[in-house]
């Protein structure tokens, strides 16, 4: 791919009449199968100057999203906001969030994800997206072949105080029954410990495949979830707080041998590297392909909120 042809999201830009209205009639035009063929060969959809209103993001999303899915085993802080609508990840706007696949870590992931501009940032705070077969293609033989075996993920997840989420907000339940009949059929090992918290290891594959272009992606959060991707200060801290495997989350590779920091900054800095911005207007919409687009955000200024959704 040369600097002249570099992929970006696909624009589609309101006619002019603008509105909820104008938005959800060229959506009913496309219909649902046009609307997948298209995503599924553009990879990514920008909705620009439509101005959808809060009120009416209901009938939008129902058009883009089919299945709306709730974010149970999320790893990420959010606030549910509606019907299976979030805030995106509420960390602090000075940090990069790097790029990812959404819940690439789970046994299963949603297929697609709408963003909405409720409020637009100040400054700064696109969402960058990367093609996860370039980043993939990105990454040095070494780290790939590192990789061929799989990663295993930990969670400890306390039972209302400690550090990261609950296993009350990552499951969005109360009930250690419902939290253990959604672990089954996952393939994950949990272990309930005696100050209530649970820990819950699985391991999954360092790719994927695209179930309808066949492409193999990039597919997996090691750098998210390993204390080096955090940045030295902050792993350094955490380290003198607790050890690396009674963290929130941990990553090594299948086999529980750890991962070398190296490949986890190549990772995520070249994630980051081939990245295309997407800046937001109020308004505005973003809906990927989730096995085929990672994302992230920049940090901003002023204002920001963001909402998301998910579905099969």
């Amino acid at each position: 791919m040369t600097e002249t042809d570099i992929w970006t999201p696909l624009e589609i830009e309101s006619e002019g009449v603008g509105g909820d209205d104008e938005l959800i009639g060229r959506l009913d035009d496309m219909g649902p199968g046009e609307l997948t063929r298209v995503l599924t060969e553009e990879k990514g959809l920008v909705f620009r100057g439509f101005e959808a209103a809060p009120d009416r993001l209901d009938e939008v999303l129902g058009r883009l999203l089919p299945n709306r899915l709730a974010y149970v085993h999320g790893n990420s802080p959010r606030t549910k906001v509606g019907s299976n609508v979030y805030t995106s990840t509420e960390y602090p706007q000075e940090f990069t969030i790097s790029m990812h696949n959404e819940m690439s870590y789970a046994h299963s992931w949603p297929a697609r994800l709408a963003f909405y501009c409720q409020i637009q940032p100040g400054g700064g705070g696109a969402t960058p997206v990367v093609d996860a077969a370039l980043w993939l293609e990105s990454l040095d033989a070494e780290v790939r072949e590192a990789f061929a075996g799989g990663v295993r993920y930990v969670q400890n997840l306390h039972d209302g105080y400690g550090l990261g989420k609950s296993w009350q907000d990552t499951f969005e339940t109360t009930s250690r029954e419902e939290v253990e009949a959604f672990l089954k059929p996952t393939g994950a090992d949990w272990e309930w410990k005696s100050d209530g918290s649970i820990r819950v290891s699985s391991v999954r594959p360092a790719t994927t495949r695209h179930p309808v272009t066949g492409a193999e992606v990039w597919f997996n959060q090691a750098d998210q979830w390993h204390p080096a991707g955090l940045g030295d200060d902050t792993a350094s801290a955490l380290a003198q707080i607790l050890p690396e495997d009674e963290l929130p989350q941990n990553v090594t590779f299948a086999d529980g041998s750890p991962i070398p920091a190296g490949y986890v900054a190549q990772i995520r800095d070249r994630g980051l590297e081939h990245a295309v911005d997407v800046d937001w207007r109020t308004g505005d919409l973003l809906l990927i392909d989730n096995v085929l687009l990672a994302h992230g955000r920049r940090p901003f200024t002023g204002d920001r909120r963001i909402l998301v959704a998910m579905s099969d």
